[in-house]
């Protein structure tokens, strides 16, 4: 049986005296807590994970920093997906000052929680994004239904840029819904294009509480047919998963999900994808 190391490639950590996690309302309670590698290091020994990647919550560089510190003392940490300012012109030297960690692997721009569909399209910001794909760096779309069209096009306008979908875009699909044509086309356009790759993460999330393997099957089948396994990455999401279920749950879940695989397309969503697209060191 083929095996590789297991990469859950989209977790979270925050430390809440910080001060800047601006989206953590009371909507959002139960995850309102400190939430350390100490607390997910247990459930990653249960699970046979050997490495992450920890991602930005927050839309600072200090934030960035300091999962970077946390990443230098955490052995399971394999890499920081960080945040930048995009429309600054100081973006490249921030960008080669974060490039002093071996760890930092690239950005996440918040593109969800920004009203304008296109500021991905500014000059400055695709300026700022030729700037980290000239240095080895990649792009973490955060995005919902609405960024498809838009994103595929500054995919094929920088061909260099290694993208990967964050939680499959977000499909609407709460109460069961459909993810719908638009989802689908805009999906599909994206997995033409060379450079993009995606996230099974978060969908539980979207689905809402009561969701179950069968609501999320369709969704995850037609990511898997269209991007295929060696453009597909596992993440938990975790601890924002905690909001609808639990890491074990989400595990089990997604075994159901690739089941039908053989055993080179499983290694590659449950790690080979995520350790080549952010070119990971896994022998420590």
């Amino acid at each position: 049986m083929f095996t590789s190391p297991k990469i859950d490639a989209h977790q979270h950590f925050w430390q809440i005296s910080r001060g800047d996690y601006d989206w953590m309302t009371d909507d959002v309670a139960d995850i309102r807590h400190d939430t350390l590698p100490t607390d997910l290091s247990p459930l990653l020994a249960k699970h046979d994970i050997v490495g992450t990647v920890v991602v930005q919550a927050a839309a600072t560089v200090a934030e960035t920093e300091f999962l970077l510190r946390l990443a230098k003392v955490t052995p399971f940490i394999k890499g920081v997906v960080g945040w930048v300012d995009l429309e600054d012109t100081a973006c490249p030297s921030v960008l080669d000052h974060l490039m002093g960690s071996p760890f930092f692997k690239g950005v996440r721009p918040m593109l969800q929680d920004i009203e304008d569909t296109n500021w991905i399209t500014r000059p400055a910001v695709m300026a700022n994004l030729a700037a980290i794909a000239e240095r080895g760096l990649r792009l973490d779309a955060l995005v919902v239904p609405r960024h498809l069209d838009v994103l595929a096009g500054v995919a094929a306008d920088l061909p260099q840029m290694p993208i990967v979908i964050d939680h499959c875009a977000k499909p609407v699909i709460a109460g069961g819904a459909d993810a719908g044509d638009a989802w689908r086309d805009g999906m599909a356009r994206l997995a033409e294009l060379p450079n993009t790759m995606c996230k099974i993460s978060g969908l539980a999330n979207e689905a809402g509480l009561g969701w179950n393997a069968q609501s999320l099957l369709d969704v995850v089948t037609y990511v898997v047919d269209h991007f295929g396994s060696n453009r597909t990455m596992w993440g938990s999401d975790w601890p924002v998963l905690n909001l609808a279920g639990n890491y074990a749950q989400w595990r089990a879940v997604s075994d159901t999900f690739f089941a039908d695989l053989n055993d080179l397309d499983r290694a590659d969503i449950y790690g080979g994808t995520a350790s080549r697209f952010y070119g990971l060191e896994l022998s420590s």
